[in-house]
């Protein structure tokens, strides 16, 4: 069965939902993420997808006092991201319980800070965040959109040690219309990561798509917080 990883966005501590990473369209879910995460835990997951959306603006880790509240007060497994540009941040992330940290703009912009990083902590431990528009990396929290082309850099990435990654298609990021299976069915093929799907997912069907087209992973948002998948669904696609 096909892993499903609840994400947890934070602006100011607060658990919040951007669409297509444009923060004019924040919404604020729950002022307390704690509770939200007791509520995935409660449902069986294990693993948590957080993103420092503050972070990500500043180009440094700021929301590291809320991801040590979650990984104190739950066993879920934390992979973190946003705004992780140098070594203390991640040395920050980690001592404030991030079990993996994902690096998506900086593997694109500083690539000898992220093989260090890739070096350093090992691949178990480092997540390349592909995120897609059109099929080419976007980065600096999707504003800008490069020359380097989707597969091609997830190939070189792994060439270089990586083995997993997040692949988010920007264009359905948020917009619950189902995800880019064949997309992901596609880098799957070609390189032999292990692919975390996200971006697009609303419903049940379509974590059952992926699951059938042998995805591994899944990150799921929006669908939970707006309720097109509910806690007692989510409950019985983990059991």
């Amino acid at each position: 069965m096909i892993d499903i990883i609840p994400a947890i966005d934070l602006i100011e501590g607060k658990c919040v939902r951007l669409t297509q990473g444009d923060y004019q369209t924040k919404k604020i879910y729950n002022e307390d993420p704690i509770e939200v995460a007791y509520r995935f835990e409660d449902c069986g997951i294990k693993r948590l997808h957080v993103v420092d959306l503050d972070g990500a603006r500043a180009g440094h880790i700021i929301n590291y006092r809320t991801l040590e509240k979650l990984a104190s007060h739950t066993s879920l497994r934390i992979d973190f991201g946003g705004g992780l540009k140098q070594d203390t941040d991640l040395e920050i992330a980690f001592a404030s319980g991030a079990e993996m940290v994902t690096g998506g703009s900086i593997a694109v912009k500083s690539p000898d800070i992220f093989f260090s990083w890739l070096e350093r902590f090992g691949s178990e431990r480092i997540i390349l965040g592909a995120d897609a528009k059109d099929r080419y990396i976007a980065i600096n929290g999707w504003q800008e959109t490069t020359q380097a082309e989707l597969i091609p850099f997830i190939s070189d990435y792994y060439d270089k040690g990586i083995r997993t990654i997040i692949c988010t298609d920007i264009g359905r990021d948020g917009m619950l219309q189902g995800p880019a299976v064949d997309l992901y069915k596609e880098i799957k093929e070609t390189v032999p990561v292990y692919v975390i799907a996200s971006g697009g997912v609303g419903s049940t069907e379509d974590i059952r798509q992926l699951d059938e087209a042998g995805i591994p992973a899944v990150i799921v948002g929006k669908a939970i917080y707006e309720g097109n998948i509910s806690l007692d669904e989510l409950f019985r696609l983990v059991s």
